[in-house]
């Protein structure tokens, strides 16, 4: 089951790269980095965590802080 997690972590994040909204990018790309860090905490890998953690704010900084310029 652990696995399967980070299997759908992984096929998240890489679905997200073929969108081509920018903004449904950024949510596929938040849901399989959070669930990343689900995972990370599972299998107690705290560069996965702290990465992903990272990826999580720049998306969330982007959808709801920066103004777009559309």
């Amino acid at each position: 089951m652990i696995d399967f997690i980070g299997y759908l972590a992984s096929a998240l994040v890489l679905i997200s790269f073929m969108m081509k909204d920018i903004k449904t990018l950024r949510w596929v790309n938040l849901l399989g980095c959070a669930i990343f860090i689900a995972w990370g905490i599972l299998i107690e890998r705290y560069p996965v965590i702290v990465t992903n953690v990272g990826i999580v704010l720049v998306n969330i900084y982007y959808l709801f802080f920066k103004k777009s310029a559309e």
